[in-house]
């Protein structure tokens, strides 16, 4: 299913940005406000829409409150910034003025996890899932690629919803073809399937959780793998029955511990009423705050395709 043709890839906030513009040209509820001009899919959207492309400056705080007016008023409003700057920057304001009120806005924040590497902590997002998957009536989403964010974006344009949607900032190998699209009620996808040991990631970290299977497959182990790419409003039942095959689970993620994706998934387990045994890869409590490139953050903070090699084998010995 793996597809690494280098024509392919695109950065999903383009791909996602030209499907709301898409449905825009022939809809005028449709409303898009930006804290963001670095991208060429905006361009087109300020110069050929007008009239439905608002940029509020960096200003996140006024954005949301400016998207309830409208969504109160009956427009369909989608806002987008960086991923830091669009979730801890304006909690509140999306607590009281959308959660609240349970309004159809959609956030798009892009440069999830550590996208940002360079930049360090004050562009990093790992509590983003955390902070946002407590907000009451709130979906999250997370793609890993150009078309599960293609597909996703589709279906937030034809079914508003009070949701976020975390993008990468950078073009990754496309995993996904048409078939995306079967997965939209259960919010996962099975990419492989495998004998005891099922490995649950998402966005980025799900690319090296599929290196690290053919790695593993190469010496005679066979894991499944699954992209839980709708981190919240999990489908608990249909997971449960993908996963109580297995003996053992880890889940991947570039996020803290605390509160994030891991937890999310154990917290679904536990609702199941599903036992296994489970081990989480993630940024731990305390971790240091350090400069480098991505790849080399993930080695840093235990995340990268030897790190989930190690975990598997670990869980197999038990």
């Amino acid at each position: 299913m793996l597809d690494n043709h280098p024509e392919k890839k695109k950065l999903m906030r383009d791909v996602v940005i030209d499907q709301i513009y898409n449905a825009a040209t022939t809809d005028r509820n449709i409303v898009f406000i930006s804290a963001d001009f670095g991208a060429q899919s905006l361009d087109k959207f300020r110069n050929e829409l007008p009239d439905q492309f608002i940029h509020a400056g960096i200003s996140e705080q006024n954005m949301v409150d400016l998207s309830s007016g409208l969504s109160i008023s009956g427009k369909q409003v989608f806002l987008y910034a960086m991923a830091p700057f669009i979730t801890a920057r304006c909690y509140e304001q999306i607590k009281c003025s959308l959660s609240a009120m349970n309004l159809p806005v959609t956030l798009i924040g892009v440069g999830v996890g550590l996208g940002y590497d360079h930049s360090t902590l004050t562009h990093f997002t790992p509590e983003d899932i955390a902070c946002m998957r407590a907000l009451n009536g709130i979906e999250i989403l997370s793609p890993s690629d150009q078309k599960s964010a293609e597909v996703i974006a589709a279906n937030a344009v034809t079914n508003p919803a009070f949701r976020y949607l975390r993008l990468e900032r950078n073009a990754h190998d496309q995993i996904y073809n048409d078939e995306f699209i079967k997965c939209l009620d259960t919010g996962f996808y099975e990419i492989s399937r495998g004998d005891r040991v099922a490995i649950v990631s998402y966005g980025a970290l799900l690319h090296k959780v599929i290196a690290a299977r053919d790695e593993l497959k190469k010496a005679g182990l066979e894991v499944g793998v699954i992209d839980l790419y709708r981190v919240k409003r999990i489908s608990v039942q249909t997971l449960f029955e993908y996963l109580s095959s297995y003996k053992s689970l880890l889940t991947v993620e570039e996020h803290i511990l605390d509160g994030g994706f891991g937890g999310a998934v154990l917290e679904a387990l536990a609702d199941s009423g599903l036992q296994m045994k489970v081990k989480r890869l993630g940024l731990s409590d305390g971790f240091a705050v350090v400069n480098g490139d991505r790849d080399q953050l993930h080695k840093f903070y235990g995340v990268d395709t030897g790190d989930i090699i190690s975990a598997v084998m670990e869980l197999e010995k038990n």
